[in-house]
């Protein structure tokens, strides 16, 4: 019966959708009517009192503060710097520039939680610049909006802390399993476009600066780098949680700034507001799923669900087969966030059942985020970087140089499923055991 009810609820989302409803209605909706219709007011009334539980906690602090920080990075012009020292020393790979565009996104990935706003930072700088110096368009576009995906899985990531906090997972542990996984993955991309696009940028004629001046231009990276290692040293070394080495990678990009003479009332007040914006539209879909949870814990259906699983025999590779099948699937209708918060409640007691470690399984369900984040039709890193086109292209552009990257994430994702110690190897290692 559980099991039903999730089926119909899920169907009814989607349909909701597809009218072009919000999504947090959407989800609001099934699980508030739901639990209306299965308990009737009292479950109604008492929803207000999960959510405060839930929401009152200091890892939800962090996402604010991971949010503002990416923000101060991206309005104070070191993103730009970032861009101008990898293109010197990337820029002569075969691929050129397209190197760059991936490296920039892996290195503001370590100092933001949000993929959106490494996607549109990222190819703020670099679509005038490669298109000036004759870049095939679609292998442009599509490195910028795969790239962009990388923010939520090289530590900090707001996805993860949402995980972390949703599965009652060390947001430590996530952070640090988080970075073997993403080095290696931005290396698969920029092989492939060593593979793929070695003839790009041929035509550059950008002249090479000598090594003395490429060592001194390595400067401009030590803002990112110093954010990253006080973010993740604090945690590590035990001074702080979560929460405070955010705050505190904030007052170092806030020191940084200053340093530059770019700190001012006008720039802080805009990555004030923009940081509110972002981070009201990803807690409005964390609560609204925590609502529907309440609506499905009380079912039961978490339970039925790893219940039922369980009779069928399934072996751990099987059913992570199968869910990153139907992670695919809903990422094309869903946002990554929304996906996320919807399923970790059911999907995490499920893998946890047939011996899936609840870290790996993390690391794994934000590679799936990655995916939905460029398969359309709800795609947003695509929308995002289409929007910052200037040419009034086709949208097919994007999704087509995209199309490339879905098949080596989800190769990934078997990688990840042969040699799990991919992830598990640097936390186990810094925790003894």
């Amino acid at each position: 019966m559980s099991i039903l009810v999730l089926t119909l609820g899920f169907a009814a989302m989607l349909a909701l959708m597809f009218l072009s409803l919000p999504v947090a209605f959407a989800i609001i909706f099934v699980g508030t009517f739901g639990g209306y219709l299965a308990f009737g007011m009292p479950l109604v009334e008492m929803m207000g009192g999960v959510v405060w539980g839930t929401l009152n906690n200091s890892v939800m602090t962090a996402i604010p503060l991971f949010m503002l920080l990416g923000e101060i990075l991206l309005r104070s012009g070191i993103a730009d710097k970032m861009f101008d020292v990898l293109a010197v020393w990337l820029g002569r790979l075969p691929g050129g520039l397209l190197h760059t565009n991936i490296g920039t996104c892996a290195l503001f990935s370590a100092t933001s939680g949000s993929s959106v706003a490494t996607a549109a930072t990222v190819a703020t700088v670099a679509l005038p610049a490669l298109g000036q110096r004759g870049y095939p368009l679609q292998a442009t576009l599509g490195s910028l909006a795969a790239g962009g995906t990388l923010g939520i899985l090289i530590p900090p990531s707001v996805n993860l802390l949402v995980y972390g906090s949703l599965a009652n997972v060390s947001v430590g542990q996530l952070f640090i399993a988080g970075v073997i996984p993403g080095l290696l993955l931005t290396a698969l991309f920029s092989l492939y476009i060593l593979v793929a696009h070695r003839d790009a940028g041929a035509a550059d004629s950008a002249p090479d600066l000598p090594l003395a001046d490429k060592l001194r231009l390595l400067r401009h990276l030590l803002p990112p780098a110093a954010v990253f290692l006080v973010v993740m040293g604090s945690i590590y070394g035990g001074l702080a949680t979560p929460t405070e080495s955010a705050a505190l990678g904030v007052m170092m990009a806030l020191f940084f700034v200053w340093r530059q003479g770019r700190l001012s009332l006008a720039l802080m007040e805009h990555c004030f507001r923009q940081s509110a914006r972002t981070t009201g539209m990803v807690v409005l879909v964390i609560v609204c799923a925590l609502l529907l949870n309440v609506t499905l814990s009380m079912l039961g259906t978490a339970q039925a669900v790893t219940q039922w699983v369980g009779s069928l025999g399934l072996s751990a590779y099987t059913l992570l087969a199968l869910l990153t099948a139907f992670y695919v699937v809903l990422g094309m209708f869903m946002d990554a966030m929304s996906m996320l918060v919807l399923t970790v409640p059911i999907a995490v007691p499920m893998v946890v059942a047939v011996g899936v470690d609840p870290v790996w399984f993390g690391i794994f369900i934000v590679v799936m985020c990655e995916i939905a984040l460029i398969t359309p039709p709800v795609g947003m890193n695509l929308f995002v970087v289409q929007g910052l086109r200037r040419d009034g292209g086709s949208f097919g552009d994007v999704v087509r140089g995209s199309l490339p990257y879905v098949f080596i994430m989800i190769g990934f994702v078997g990688l990840l499923i042969a040699w799990p110690q991919i992830v598990l190897w640097l936390p186990e290692s810094m925790t003894g055991g």
